[in-house]
Formats: C-alpha cells, sequence, structure tokens
C-alpha cells in the first residue's frame, strides 16, 4: 500500500522453509527484489529452493543444525549479498539474538526491533507492560511464582480454576489447568520442568483461569515513525492442545464497538514498547464480553491471508518498506475491511488418531479453484513431507460477501482438495465447517474437546472396499475426498473412487 515506488531491498534471504518461504518469495519478485533461500539436506528440492533466484545450504536435516544455526544463515546471508533478512515465523523469527547479530553484520531483520521482541517475548514481561498501559489483563501474579506457598497464596486469593504458565515460549507448552487445591503441587512442578526443557527457562506465573474463553488477536502494522495501526480482527478459537486449525476473520463474537476497544487496546500495548513492523496482539474474550491481554506475537502470523483477503493490503509487502525505513502509506481511517474470510490449516496429521504426524511422498495433489479461494502452499506433487519440521502442508483460505458465504466456499474448496500419499486434516476441517456451533458462530476453545461425536469420522465407505483393501487404503482414500454432512455419494462416484484405488496399487 506504499506509494514509495522504489525498492526497498535489492536482495533479501528468507530464513525459513515451507509455505511461509514460498509466500515472502512471491511477495519479493512482485517487487523485482530477488529472493535468497536456505536449504537443509532434505529440503533441497524443496518448492521454496524451486522458487528462489538463489539458494544457500545450510546443513543436515535437524534444525538445530540448520534453519536454527544463526551463524550459517547470515554467513549465506553476507555470501549472497543479501540486504536484509525475513525470518517468517517459527524457527529464529522471536529470537532478539538472532536479530542482532543481524544488524551486527550490516543486514535489515525485517520485524521488530530486539528490544521490543525481548519485552514483548517474555509474557510476565508483557503483562507488565500491557498494565501499565492501561491494556485489561487476566487477574494473576504480579511477578514470577518461585513456591508452592506463593502458588497456595493466590489460589486462595484468585480461586480455583487456575493457569499456571511459562514466562517464556509458547505453543501450549509449560501450561497446566488446576482446578482444585489438591492438583496444585504437581501441576506447579510438571509446569516449571517442562518449561525449562522447552525454553530454557523454568520462569513460571499463575493467573485466573477463564471458563470458557473466545481466542481472539488483533492484527498491527507499526513503522519506526511512530504511526501504528490495527486492520482487524482474527477469531482462533478452533484449536487442539493450544494449537490454531482454523481460523476467521471478522470474528462472530466481536461487533464494531468492541472491534474499537480491542484495536485501541492492541495499539496503546504496541506504542508502549516502541514496536516496529507487523505483529498480532492477542486477547482473550469471556463469556461476558470482557476481553483480557495475552500476548504479543512478534512476527507474522501463520493466518495473516485472511488479513489481506478482507482489507487488500499485502502484509509481507508492508514489512519489507517499514524494515527499508517507510513510513506507514495509509491511516486508520483508511483501512476498510470487506465481506468475511476463513483459513483451514491442511496439515499431515492424522485427525482421527490424535492428530499423530504423517510424514511421507505426496504422490499427486489436486488443489481448489475459482472465486475466493487462495492457496498458501509450500508442497508439489513428488516432494517429500519430512518428520523433522512442523507437518503444516498448507493454508486453504476463502472469502464471501460475507461469513455464510465464505464458509459454503470452504466447504466447497475442501471438497474439491485432492493430497495424495499421506493422510491431512482436510477431512476432519470438512467436518468442523459443519459444526453447528462453528456455523452459529457460537463456539469457544473448548470446541474441538467437546461434540465428539458430532465431529467423528463418517462412516460413508462401501464395506466391499474396506474388505479388499484394508482399512488404511480406505483411510488414505478418504483423506483425499472430504465430504460434508449428509452429502450423499452416488454408486457411480463410489465404483469410480474404488477402481482408483486399485490402479494406485
Amino acid at each position: 500500500m506504499s506509494s514509495d515506488n522504489r525498492l526497498p531491498f535489492r536482495k533479501i534471504l528468507i530464513a525459513n522453509r515451507g509455505e511461509i518461504a514460498v509466500r515472502i518469495i512471491r511477495a519479493c519478485h512482485e517487487l523485482g527484489i530477488e529472493a535468497v533461500a536456505v536449504f537443509s539436506d532434505i529440503d533441497e528440492t524443496a518448492l521454496h529452493v524451486q522458487l528462489a533466484d538463489e539458494a544457500a545450504h545450510i546443513g543436515p536435516p535437524p534444525s538445530t543444525e540448520s534453519y536454527l544455526r544463526t551463524d550459517r544463515i547470515i554467513d549465506a546471508a553476507l555470501n549472497h549479498g543479501a540486504e536484509a533478512i525475513h525470518p517468517g515465523y517459527g524457527f529464529l523469527s522471536e529470537q532478539a539474538t538472532f536479530a542482532e547479530a543481524c544488524e551486527e553484520a550490516g543486514l535489515v531483520f525485517v520485524g521488530p526491533t530486539p528490544g521490543a521482541m525481548r519485552m514483548m517475548g517474555d509474557k510476565l514481561s508483557a503483562r507488565r507492560i500491557a498494565i501499565d498501559a492501561g491494556v485489561p489483563v487476566v487477574p494473576g501474579s504480579e511477578g514470577p511464582v518461585a513456591s508452592l506457598d506463593e502458588a497456595k497464596a493466590l489460589a486462595k486469593a484468585l480461586g480455583f480454576p487456575l493457569m499456571i504458565k511459562a514466562s517464556a515460549g509458547g505453543g501450549g507448552k509449560g501450561m497446566r489447568l488446576v482446578r482444585k487445591s489438591s492438583e496444585l503441587a504437581s501441576s506447579l512442578k510438571l509446569a516449571a520442568s517442562e518449561a525449562g526443557s522447552a525454553f530454557g527457562d523454568a520462569t513460571i506465573f499463575i493467573e485466573k483461569y477463564i471458563e470458557r474463553p473466545r481466542h481472539i488477536e488483533i492484527q498491527i502494522l507499526a513503522d519506526s515513525h511512530g504511526n501504528v495501526v490495527y486492520l482487524g480482527e482474527r477469531e482462533c478459537s478452533v484449536q487442539r492442545r493450544h494449537q490454531k486449525l482454523v481460523e476467521e476473520t471478522p470474528s462472530p463474537a466481536v461487533d464494531a464497538a468492541m472491534r474499537a476497544r480491542l484495536g485501541e487496546a492492541a495499539v496503546q500495548a504496541a506504542k508502549a514498547c516502541s514496536y516496529v513492523n507487523a505483529g498480532t496482539v492477542e486477547f482473550m474474550l469471556d463469556p461476558d464480553g470482557h476481553f483480557y491481554f495475552l500476548e504479543v506475537n512478534a512476527r507474522l502470523q501463520v493466518e495473516h491471508p485472511i488479513t489481506e483477503l478482507v482489507t487488500g493490503i499485502d502484509l509481507v509487502r508492508e514489512q519489507l518498506f517499514i524494515a527499508a525505513g517507510a513510513e506507514l502509506s495509509f491511516s486508520q481511517e483508511d483501512i476498510h475491511p470487506r465481506g468475511a474470510a476463513v483459513e483451514c490449516r491442511i496439515i499431515a496429521e492424522d485427525a482421527d488418531r490424535n492428530f499423530i504426524p504423517c510424514p511421507g511422498v505426496v504422490s499427486h495433489i489436486l488443489w481448489p479453484g475459482g472465486p475466493g479461494v487462495r492457496i498458501d502452499s509450500g508442497i508439489y506433487a513428488g516432494c517429500t513431507v519430512p518428520v523433522e519440521y512442523d507437518p503444516l502442508l498448507a493454508k486453504l483460505c476463502t472469502w464471501g460477501r460475507d461469513r455464510e458465504a465464505a464458509i459454503r466456499r470452504m466447504r466447497r474448496a475442501l471438497r474439491e482438495l485432492r493430497i495424495g500419499g499421506v493422510i491431512t486434516t482436510a477431512t476432519f476441517l470438512d467436518r468442523v465447517m459443519y459444526h453447528p456451533e462453528f456455523v452459529s458462530g457460537d463456539y469457544d476453545t473448548h470446541i474441538l474437546t467437546e461434540e465428539r461425536e458430532v465431529l467423528a469420522p463418517y462412516k460413508e465407505h462401501d464395506s466391499v472396499i474396506g474388505a479388499a483393501l484394508g482399512m488404511e487404503a480406505v483411510k488414505e482414500s478418504s483423506a483425499e475426498v472430504p465430504r460434508g454432512r449428509g452429502e450423499k455419494t452416488c454408486e457411480w462416484k463410489k465404483m469410480g473412487r474404488f477402481s482408483n484405488l486399485f490402479k494406485k496399487l
């Protein structure tokens, strides 16, 4: 949206892999910027490597020896003449030490400053900043909880249930829900141990647990000239193990007045830590309509495409111009979201077996298309889905003039989607799209842990196919052909799928 026609950079390196690396490379190419990819041994033929202008090998498959190696990534950027590094999300994207290493090497880090990352990367620090900025927070401890006696005192003051949280990191690690006093000691010990193992920091704190919350986040953009805007909210309550599976915008629980309050609170939090670049301020919304600050994700979010669909703003493009020192070319009054959008994360996991990872070779792909459908992916037919990395294959997004239209379009797109060779979450996501609570918009973060019968696999397959090919073959076939609740499949189509299965064997 910047009106500046000058290139923000001539060449940048993308310190990531998969769909987000592909997404950033495409934004670079649209601007005329050369893109340098990095890859581990197993990613030598990955899509992001094929699309980049140049590529650098950075080590063996384990991320600790490749995508998390600051020294190798910095060397690759310097050797290829890159001026900046875009970290994407995950890996090094929220490590202040990596941002500092970029600066020391004379490279621009496309993201917030190391100082802002440190302040917001630690949940306790972020909590204190939010309080000082007048942003509502969940009642809880003012600092770290270091002993059982402190925890007991807080439990008496706050009342059960409580949530124990790790101060560092995220992804649900180091979190324990405590509903009664007898669980407190063991939960405290387990949370601290998990936090120490996952993040190298066993610091924990305690908050009052909000029953049946919704997870709402606000997308912000901030430049280095003090301008901060918010681009509306995303509803992220369809989760399992605190990991998002479906996102939508706008949230069916947020009206115009609440949206303005949430947006203003997000801007206040960003200004309080002198935030620069793209970021997301996350909130918890209780059943009574009160919202509470959770944290700031100091990076581009996985679910950023749906915000782009309703606002028309290319967030990666804006990131690049902001990193180059440009001022935002639009104000809050210029942002007018239109319609509704939904994102489904297509992951190589078996949802019917507790979401176990399903790596393998992708035999074939048929992507859905048509009006209002967007695919962000890093895979192709014949590629390998490795066990070493996050199994996210693609982000399927749909836009519609309203929420109902966007959901109907997503149902259609999921039914068109074909990915062979690996089991994916597509059929499970199709069931979510028909879940009565999701359709009504009246749902919360417990939607996937309850109503299990509603989300159970459909028993629509011919028993003859199961007997002839075995249940695993049938399961693979069903993963490629997601169907909606109540949809009938004619005998001709059943036999066609049956014969196609035999052709693959």
